[in-house]
């Protein structure tokens, strides 16, 4: 059982813009006037290639998948909230709140791994849930320690309890479950995702405690990551807009460790918060400005694990 993986899949951008049926929850998500469909999908097109290239520089396999489908899916590049790829030949399959998100979920992109030898025997689909209103936005909703067998949510109109419940006892996870909210317009409002404030990697969790404001819910958290050795690394809400919280760690040449983030990201993190990561890992990050704005994600959003054995 491993926490991170070699292989990640991208999906480029397409049909890009600001996503009119997710700014309803998404509070980092900003329209961005004056500028033509054709020239942020082109700054879209350049901030994805690049950091695909920043990747693979490390050793990082990245499969990126291209649609050429002309479906209306503004937000294709965020591939990890509607499939997981799990080490077992499963994978999952999600129930995601915008309809237009629920075009992204393409045989494509499934098709594409296998072509690239992975092996996938099960297929866990919760999209049902959307029938009834119900939802659970893959690792958008779910953060997974997969060695400690720990599934962490922040519940939402996006990750519904059941459901979190129901994954956790097929994938055999232990749900640690509680709220995380953000201040908007002097209002405490729920966060989307759990992915927005948290981040877990081997041997450490970046995480936004003030935006849990239930003291035990708290506790229990910290107790949780603590338990199982990991060092906490606190973000304050203000980093959290900058997507401080939205990173991922992944295996480069030599099984060099990595966490990649946004510049954005970055320039938010103190000296002291930067240097407690690089004990731990390296770091990578590029400008993904338009499709932060854009998307309301960043860069964890962007990259769907592939843990899935080989044939």
């Amino acid at each position: 059982m491993q926490q991170t993986t070699n292989t990640i899949l991208m999906v480029k951008p397409t049909s890009f813009r600001s996503n009119e049926q997710t700014l309803s929850n998404n509070f980092y998500q900003k329209k961005i006037e004056g500028e033509s469909v054709i020239a942020l999908q082109k700054a879209a097109e350049e901030e994805f290639d690049l950091y695909v290239k920043k990747l693979r520089a490390v050793g990082v396999n990245v499969i990126v998948y291209h649609p050429n489908d002309g479906l209306n899916t503004p937000d294709a590049h965020f591939p990890n909230n509607w499939i997981t790829f799990h080490e077992n030949a499963t994978i999952g399959l999600y129930p995601m709140y915008a309809e237009n998100r629920r075009l992204e979920r393409r045989e494509g992109i499934i098709d594409a791994i296998e072509n690239e030898g992975y092996k996938i025997e099960n297929i866990i689909d919760y999209t049902s849930a959307e029938k009834e209103g119900f939802f659970l936005e893959g690792t958008g909703s779910l953060i997974l320690d997969r060695i400690n067998r720990k599934a962490y949510c922040a519940l939402s109109e996006r990750s519904d309890e059941e459901l979190f419940i129901e994954f956790c006892e097929d994938f055999e996870y232990t749900p640690v479950v509680f709220k995380a909210f953000q201040t908007v317009n002097d209002k405490r409002k729920e966060i989307y995702h759990t992915n927005v404030m948290m981040c877990l990697g081997e041997t450490f969790a970046v995480v936004c405690l003030e935006c849990i404001d239930d003291k035990k819910e708290r506790k229990n958290l910290i107790a949780n990551l603590r338990e199982d050795g990991k060092e906490i690394i606190i973000i304050s809400e203000s980093q959290v807009s900058n997507f401080a919280g939205n990173m991922l760690q992944v295996k480069g040449e030599k099984e060099t460790l990595y966490l990649a983030m946004s510049l954005s990201a970055y320039n938010s993190l103190s000296n002291a918060q930067i240097k407690i990561i690089e004990k731990h890992c390296n770091i990578i990050n590029s400008s993904i400005d338009t499709i932060e704005a854009c998307g309301g994600g960043s860069v964890r959003c962007m990259m769907a694990e592939v843990f899935l054995p080989k044939h």
